[in-house]
């Protein structure tokens, strides 16, 4: 507990200083504290920690403390309770008790400053002086007088009860009227009869304060009043004037109108939307500044002078240096800097002509960039708008349900508000900016309307030169704006929207590209972000090609440059522990000790015995998916005669035309089987069973057909499929195999996943023009046009062990 030493005239104590910022707490006040300040913390610990050695509750010194400095009085206090306050906060309750004259500083436990103390002594007369008696009487009256005005009858009776003086004038610390100073007054007076007096004309003032201000409140209330009337009279006397100018023919508008009529002819508009900006001027004036139309006019006003109609930037027609920026700012993609590329050339040409209008159209440009994630899409926008000097303005539209926020609300709505379109013109500043419409393939539709119909006009070049916004009702010039707009799936765009804009695909990146772009780009923005120069961490080839090839499988390089942050973190970490020097250079070797075990170890690294096609009846196919090319493995069976009934089943969510497919497949081997000598009399008697893992994921589409034959027919003829050989195709009854969709991002993911031999239908042939040099050198493509040559290729050759009834656990 806290030392004390009592002497002759007074008592000396040793307590923790618990400082109050702009808080002052007297005697008998009862005051909550939140724990989570390190200085009621700190002092109320050590309070605690004092009392373990003495009985009583712990103690503590309130201490006001203003601007830094603490009053030479304070309170001594003890700890009631600790717990939680109202919030969940941590907080302990403390009640004042007596004054302290603060001394010199002193030692004592736990981390809060330690002061001695002397506790100050008070003297009352008893009974009390005539004068006095009368203070404590005039005290009560005004604290009831105040109380009652605010309703707080239950304290009314708790002052009334007080009959010392010393607490009556420590009551008035409750008051919330007072000023930090005041109450700081009112503890440094030792005097309580002079402490009453004070607090006495302290609310005798407010209340005098308060009687003030509500006789202002009352004329205020009165001259509201008659300016009301005032207003109302002379809004009549308007009307009267205005009906009388139209009388006379007179033009004189009010000051607002004439405002805004100044700013519409000031304004360089075209001829139409000046003529409806007078409009809706003269509508302005012969409305009254209470009538909402008058909001609505304004604001449509305010819109239409702040759009840029005629400004535009312009165009950079250097070719070489507008290919130098996109070759600079993005590796690969050479289709979409093609073709931007050439919109550039082809509008030099035309400028240098003077065939930049035609028709009242310029020439802009809509694209769709369609492609996985993770591959550029989005970056490619600021890209262009860089290479052509123009302003960028990205405008989201990932879940928009409502046609208004493309098209813009009319203005008999509350609140309307023009199209995102049009705010994108006025946040670029000129009629001609780059737009990028970031995933367009996730607009929806409800009861709101279909914002992907309400694109048609705007991604239209035929129509977006007279582009109309039901908010603002004129025409605006859209056709020298470069869209852009970006996708994931291209099915899920409506054909109709799509058929308006040139589609570029973006399959993804070979591993070759992902080692430059995180080299090129990933790397120098990984490195400034973890506070590392680049002459203190480096990544060589091998480990980015490994972080590319095994830890990472996308066709995007988002999850690379993720791991190439978490490998960064980690250096950075241990050189701050003191367990790695820098410089450093990470080596492929590296990698498992920093960052783990690869995830995505290549089919053909494993051990033979331990690869999913090292078993008769199951093939490895290629998808694609919204993340790009992905490998797709599938599993058949044959169940036993006595325990299942003959029939296919198929797991794995797959869709009905996949299911189409395994019905195709599993008739052609029942039908011609015999010509590839299979026992195809077990797929009569017997269940087959197909299964496709990757169970929570839907499949659907049909080029799953020569694989799901190829597992059937390695199954019935206990041959395995080759783990190298990939396969896509669509089979047909006779045993035709037919081209399918997505060859590039298909062998783009065999390629990711280690296999080197891959079968596509032979009417695809022409797609591998498509696919990078680097990835056609590493994969031996077979093109085929019959199911007969897949199997020739995949199925392993015989041997003496293969049985012709292989049951296969899918």
């Amino acid at each position: 507990m806290a030392a004390e030493s009592v002497g002759s005239k007074s008592t000396v104590l040793s307590l923790p200083v618990l400082p109050l910022d702009d808080e002052v707490v007297l005697p008998g006040m009862v005051v909550p504290l939140d724990l989570n300040d390190p200085d009621v913390r700190a002092a109320v610990e050590a309070a605690q920690a004092a009392a373990r050695s003495a009985p009583g509750k712990p103690r503590v010194l309130l201490v006001p403390r203003i601007d830094g400095t603490y009053a030479g009085t304070g309170v001594l206090g003890t700890v009631e309770q600790v717990g939680r306050l109202a919030d969940g906060d941590p907080g302990a309750l403390i009640r004042g008790r007596e004054r302290v004259r603060i001394g010199a500083g002193t030692t004592g436990p736990g981390a809060a400053l330690w002061v001695e103390g002397t506790l100050v002594e008070e003297h009352v007369p008893d009974p009390l002086p005539g004068a006095v008696a009368e203070l404590v009487t005039e005290y009560k009256a005004l604290a009831t007088s105040w109380l009652r005005k605010r309703g707080a009858w239950q304290v009314v009776d708790r002052v009334q009860q007080i009959e010392e003086v010393s607490p009556l004038a420590d009551n008035s610390g409750y008051s919330p009227f007072l000023t930090l100073q005041q109450k700081v007054a009112l503890l440094e007076t030792a005097d309580p009869v002079a402490r009453l007096k004070l607090a006495t004309e302290q609310l005798r003032e407010h209340l005098a304060e308060q009687d003030v201000a509500e006789s202002i409140a009352k004329d205020v209330q009165e001259g509201v009043d008659k300016q009301q009337r005032e207003f109302l009279l002379r809004r009549q006397l308007d009307a009267v004037r205005k009906e009388l100018r139209e009388l006379n023919g007179d033009g004189d508008g009010e000051d607002e109108s004439d405002d805004y009529r100044a700013r519409v002819e000031a304004a360089d508009l075209p001829q139409k939307v000046r003529e409806a900006a007078l409009k809706e001027v003269d509508k302005l004036e012969r409305s009254s500044e209470q009538s909402p139309e008058g909001g609505w006019i304004r604001t449509w006003l305010d819109t239409v002078l702040e759009l840029p109609w005629h400004e535009r930037t312009e165009d950079q027609y250097d070719i070489e240096g507008a290919r130098a920026v996109l070759d600079a700012e993005h590796a690969g993609l050479a289709d979409v800097k093609e073709r931007i590329t050439e919109y550039l050339a082809v509008r030099k040409r035309r400028a240098d002509r003077g065939l930049g209008v035609v028709g009242g159209r310029r020439g802009g440009a809509v694209l769709a960039l369609v492609g996985p994630p993770g591959v550029g899409k989005t970056s490619l926008g600021e890209s262009v708008a860089h290479a052509m000097g123009r302003s960028f303005v990205r405008v989201a539209l990932g879940g928009v349900r409502d046609e208004a926020e493309i098209r813009g609300h009319r203005r008999t709505y509350v609140g309307a508000l023009p199209g995102r379109i049009v705010r994108a013109i006025k946040e670029a500043g000129s009629m001609n900016p780059v737009v990028l419409l970031d995933e367009i393939d996730k607009v929806g539709s409800d009861f709101r309307g279909d914002p992907a119909a309400a694109l048609l006009e705007v991604l239209d070049p035929a129509q977006n030169h007279t582009f109309r916004d039901h908010y603002l009702e004129v025409e605006l010039d859209l056709s020298d704006v470069v869209f852009l707009a970006t996708a994931n799936v291209l099915e899920a765009i409506p054909e109709a929207l799509l058929d308006r804009m040139e589609l570029v695909r973006l399959d993804g990146y070979t591993e070759d590209e992902k080692v430059v772009i995180a080299r090129d780009h990933l790397l120098p923005r990984q490195l400034e972000r973890a506070g590392l120069d680049p002459e203190e961490v480096t990544l060589d080839e091998g480990a980015l090609r490994k972080l590319a090839g095994e830890y990472t499988r996308e066709a995007g390089v988002r999850t690379l440059e993720r791991a190439i942050a978490r490998l960064l973190r980690k250096v950075a970490a241990q050189h701050e522990l003191g367990e790695r020097a820098l410089p450093f250079t990470v080596t492929d070797g590296e990698l498992r000790g920093l960052i783990g075990r690869p995830h995505h170890v290549p089919e053909s690294a494993q051990d033979p015995a331990e690869r999913r096609t090292s078993v008769p009846g199951v093939a490895t196919g290629l998808a694609v998916t919204g993340a790009g090319g992905d490998v797709l493995y599938v599993e058949a069976s044959l169940a036993d005669p006595e325990t299942g009934a003959a029939g296919l089943t198929l797991t794995g969510q797959l869709g009905d035309v996949m299911k189409e497919s395994a019905q195709i497949a599993l008739s052609f081997l029942r039908s011609r089987g015999a010509e590839l000598e299979l026992p195809v009399g077990d797929l009569k008697d017997r269940g087959v069973h197909i299964h496709f893992p990757a169970g929570a994921v839907p499949k659907d589409g049909p080029s799953a057909g020569v694989t799901m034959t190829t597992a059937l027919a390695s199954l019935l003829s206990g041959r395995p499929v080759r783990t190298d050989v990939a396969m896509t195709g669509e089979v047909s009854l006779t045993g035709r195999v037919l081209p399918i969709g997505g060859v590039k991002q298909k062998l783009l993911a065999a390629h990711r996943a280690g296999v080197t031999t891959v079968v596509i239908p032979k009417r695809n042939e022409a797609d591998l023009d498509d696919v990078p040099a680097e990835v056609l050198e590493k994969l031996d493509v077979h093109p085929v046009s019959d199911v007969r040559q897949v199997l020739e290729l995949a199925l392993s050759p015989a041997t003496r062990s293969a049985t012709p009834e292989v049951s296969i656990a899918a």
